[in-house]
């Protein structure tokens, strides 16, 4: 790729570029290629849920939005393992749903969440690099799909529980290693290999191709962006050398246990061996017990 094609990461562009008015539409590309709807983001969130706080740290995102439905999006860009991920998940959606319904309100103010989540180590097993998750409810004995009743601006209609319940979208950025050719695997080349297609039209990408490009940062903004790539780079060194110690230590626990285990396995066959020739000269079994160390159910079984 060409220097002046080079293209700034996503995970630094969500952090400091996208949270400009100016780019929303690079976000909005992302999510109307996930969700197949185009999408408008009328403002970003700093609520409660979004502010550095010692005391709730595992509720912070990198961007919470409103679309113009008034659906609540949240996008959140994971570099290292966290253990309980799917736990985070599912507390961020569930403070994003409180923070913004006001006490004494109805539960019809209560809006439909969209979490993104882009994550860079690998969580679980499962071969695919996006997967998508929403409620359903279905009938144990009829196996149909629940439909309820609403009523809304006077008119009655009926809705699904995955129009009201929150939606999930895990893009496992390291499982991609596919060639782009459709929508949804040209942003994931993107956010793998920060990869954009000139041709592209592809939403989103378009407008990433003119406002996330290197050349155009200032000097003091791309010095703090490649230290960031530096500390990427260091911090996945680390990691990957913690995971060749310990495959390592693995393997010499290995075959120190199998040492062990055949010494122990050695000395057992000796032992009833010794046991056989006692117990045919006659010895009572607490002779040939003190004698062998073996026990007496051992013994009787010889």
């Amino acid at each position: 790729m060409e220097v002046n094609k080079k293209y700034i990461r996503f995970d630094w562009a969500v952090k400091r570029m996208l949270r400009d008015k100016a780019n929303f539409a690079v976000l909005e590309g992302l999510i109307t290629v996930l969700t197949g709807e185009v999408v408008k983001i009328e403002e970003l969130l700093e609520s409660e849920g979004n502010q550095e706080n010692a005391n709730d740290k595992f509720n912070r995102v990198d961007i919470k939005a409103k679309n113009s439905k008034g659906e609540i999006i949240i996008v959140e860009v994971q570099l290292t393992r966290q253990l309980y991920f799917l736990q985070r998940m599912l507390y961020g959606v569930s403070k994003a749903i409180t923070e913004h319904i006001e006490i004494g309100n109805m539960y019809d103010k209560v809006k439909k969440v969209y979490s993104i989540n882009i994550l860079y180590f690998d969580l679980g097993k499962g071969s695919d690099y996006l997967y998508h998750g929403k409620t359903v409810f279905t009938g144990v004995h009829t196996n149909d799909l629940l439909e309820v009743n609403i009523k809304e601006a006077e008119e009655l209609r009926m809705c699904v529980p995955q129009d009201i319940f929150p939606e999930y979208y895990i893009i496992r950025v390291n499982e991609f290693n596919s060639v782009a050719t459709t929508p949804i695997e040209e942003w994931l080349d993107y956010l793998k290999n920060n990869r954009i297609k000139d041709d592209t039209s592809t939403p989103g990408l378009r407008e990433a191709r003119q406002k996330l490009l290197y050349m155009t940062m200032s000097d003091k903004e791309r010095q703090a962006y490649d230290k960031h790539m530096d500390d990427i780079m260091v911090q996945n060194d680390v990691l990957d050398t913690a995971k060749m110690e310990g495959r390592a230590e693995g393997r010499a626990e290995g075959r120190a246990e199998g040492r062990a285990e055949g010494r122990a396995e050695g000395e057992q066959s000796k032992a009833i061996d010794i046991a056989k020739n006692l117990k045919s000269m006659g010895l009572s079994i607490a002779d040939i017990k003190n004698a062998t160390g073996l026990s007496e159910d051992d013994i009787m079984k010889i």
